[in-house]
């Protein structure tokens, strides 16, 4: 879902009980000043992110494809360059698997040490695969364990991009995520104002509606 800066902004007004703008000037320390809205503008990137990172796989969109090519290794296990903007994983499927993975585990994982064995049996497998976040010399890659022949192909990747601000001033959110967005982006502007008690209040009523989905 795009969503327009202008509508986050009225969106985390409401939800700051700011309704004139206007009238909200911080200093930054430099004695200048910036308008609310230009400190809730700055907080809404890291803001979405955030909430992408912390979100269940399910509230997720679905509308950003990987463009994945295997690479194969020994043992049925292979990689696949992950773009430059890759967040998250959403989704990522082989065709011989009989169950998809939806959250990629590190390679600081203990679990991620069994991949590694020479014993296949100890790795991910065709009944219950697994999917590492590596990197390889040439940038970072989603490595997964393991499809009964290397005949196999991508069914289903899908993963979720760092926001950005595109050049129509939107910014691509998920539409299930989007109220958890708002209050994240209110408690990071409370918090740049000083008001940490206040912004400590938004970050629960955030996390409550992602602990919420999750059950």
């Amino acid at each position: 879902m795009i969503k327009q800066v202008e509508d986050i902004l009225r969106d985390v007004r409401v939800c700051l009980d700011q309704n004139e703008a206007d009238n909200a000037l911080i200093s930054n320390g430099d004695e200048e000043t910036l308008m609310l809205d230009d400190i809730i503008r700055s907080k809404i990137l890291e803001s979405v992110d955030s909430v992408h990172l912390a979100a269940p796989y399910w509230m997720l969109e679905q509308g950003h494809n990987l463009r994945a090519t295997i690479h194969w290794e020994p043992m049925e296990c292979g990689y696949t360059l992950l773009p430059d903007d890759f967040l998250r994983l959403v989704v990522f499927e082989m065709s011989d698997w009989e169950r998809p993975v939806h959250e990629a585990i590190s390679t600081l994982s203990p679990e991620y040490k069994l991949q590694r064995s020479r014993i296949k049996a100890l790795r991910g497998t065709a009944q219950r695969p697994v999917c590492a976040i590596g990197a390889k010399p040439f940038g970072k890659v989603l490595e997964f364990y393991s499809c009964k022949t290397t005949n196999a192909t991508v069914s289903r990747a899908v993963y979720i991009p760092i926001a950005e601000i595109d050049a129509n001033d939107g910014v691509d959110i998920s539409e299930q995520c989007y109220a958890a967005v708002v209050y994240t982006v209110a408690a990071a502007t409370l918090t740049t104002m000083g008001e940490t008690q206040q912004a400590a209040a938004l970050v629960e009523q955030a996390n409550n509606l992602l602990q919420i989905a999750k059950q």
